[in-house]
């Protein structure tokens, strides 16, 4: 597939070398052209000029050449990551045709195992992402960040407070697992915690991730896409959003989580939206999410081969006998990283569709808690969606 007919060059200023320094990641990534065979890339960026889904954030589809101007001036660390940046997808003559074209896009780049960093553009375009998985029949888990949970209300118009919504009511459904990190109580109704109770979907406030940032990593490990909206940070780390936020994560804390993204052998897109350049004065907002994403590129380079690379015969695998031998739980441990799983077992008629979702990411702390005699709430969610 020619991606150039759904791609615009980045402007000179910014993709020429003679701009930056050298082993800078301006001075060191491909620019995209017809010729490029993708699969010799691990990672490419791709910038969306898209806002028309914002409710209130209008000036964010000019994020992305704002958000290269501070990444390329960073230092490129990764002698075994493949760098191709593809340019910006144009916003189409509707909201729909930007979400086909960067569709198409991700679609393309995941068959040829090459990972998407996605560039927004307003928060919606997560759905275009999913879609891509849809196109490629492949079950997927969705984890984002974000000081809200986005189940609005169900519209013909999709936005960035109820895209969650289209993604989970869309059918076909490719959806296996939706998680939410970071939210914060007052952005949330009653009744959308409710919602996912009921849907078996995971729910973590902003003071429960921040507490123990450790027990994050398999949530974000056991997730195919991550979407960060960048309202999940505070103001007084990110003043580029229309509605600045007192609360929220630490730029250092955004910058952990996008590393955790990176190392995880499971994930293969991620992207980052709602920005606004109109309210980032000083370029310091564009600066935080170039450091994301430089982290993230760190971890990506970490990546150790784990599951659902490896399989789980190469692990340490622990027999749990939970409520008096009534039920026994298989847990997995690799040696080489450290890293833990738990086996889910699954109906027979289920298993081919939802093989890749049978070994959920844990902690030892889940496993301390089997040997204890308690049933580990992600084994019990896990089980319940069955």
């Amino acid at each position: 597939m020619e991606l150039s007919i759904y791609l615009e060059s980045i402007i000179a200023e910014i993709s020429s070398t003679e701009k930056w320094k050298k082993n800078t990641l301006g001075y060191s990534i491909q620019q995209y052209s017809d010729d490029i065979k993708l699969s010799d890339y691990d990672i490419a960026f791709i910038g969306v000029m898209e806002e028309r889904g914002a409710s209130d954030n209008k000036g964010c589809g000019s994020a992305p050449n704002r958000v290269r101007e501070q990444l390329y001036g960073l230092f490129h660390r990764f002698d075994n990551v493949k760098i191709l940046d593809l340019g910006n997808i144009k916003a189409g003559n509707s909201y729909r045709d930007t979400y086909f074209a960067l569709t198409a896009v991700i679609s393309e780049l995941v068959k040829k195992e090459v990972v998407p960093v996605i560039i927004g553009g307003s928060h919606d375009l997560t759905y275009a992402n999913y879609q891509a998985y849809e196109k490629l029949e492949q079950v997927v888990n969705l984890v984002t960040i974000d000081r809200s949970i986005d189940l609005g209300l169900i519209e013909a118009d999709i936005t960035d407070s109820n895209f969650i919504n289209h993604i989970v009511m869309h059918q076909p459904n490719f959806l296996f697992n939706y998680s939410s990190v970071g939210y914060q109580s007052y952005y949330v109704d009653q009744e959308i915690d409710a919602l996912m109770e009921r849907m078996h979907f995971d729910a973590y406030r902003l003071g429960i991730v921040r507490s123990n940032m450790e027990e994050m990593e398999p949530i974000v490990r056991n997730a195919d896409i991550v979407s960060f909206d960048i309202n999940a940070i505070k103001s007084s780390d990110c003043l580029g959003y229309c509605e600045p936020n007192p609360n929220g994560f630490s730029g250092e804390e955004a910058c952990k989580i996008t590393r955790y993204a990176g190392l995880s052998d499971k994930l293969t897109s991620i992207g980052f939206y709602n920005y606004n350049p109109v309210f980032d004065e000083n370029g310091r907002s564009a600066m935080l999410l170039a450091q994301m994403i430089w982290y993230f590129i760190e971890g990506f380079e970490g990546r150790k081969g784990d599951y659902p690379v490896a399989t789980k015969s190469k692990y340490t695998k622990y027999h749990v006998a939970i409520e008096e031998g009534k039920h026994e739980l298989l847990f997995y441990k690799s040696e080489f990283s450290g890293r833990w799983w738990m086996e889910v077992p699954f109906p027979s008629d289920l298993k081919n569709k939802f093989i890749r979702h049978q070994m959920v990411p844990c902690s030892y702390k889940d496993y301390e808690m089997a040997i204890s005699g308690s049933m580990p709430n992600r084994w019990w969610q896990t089980f319940q969606k069955l």
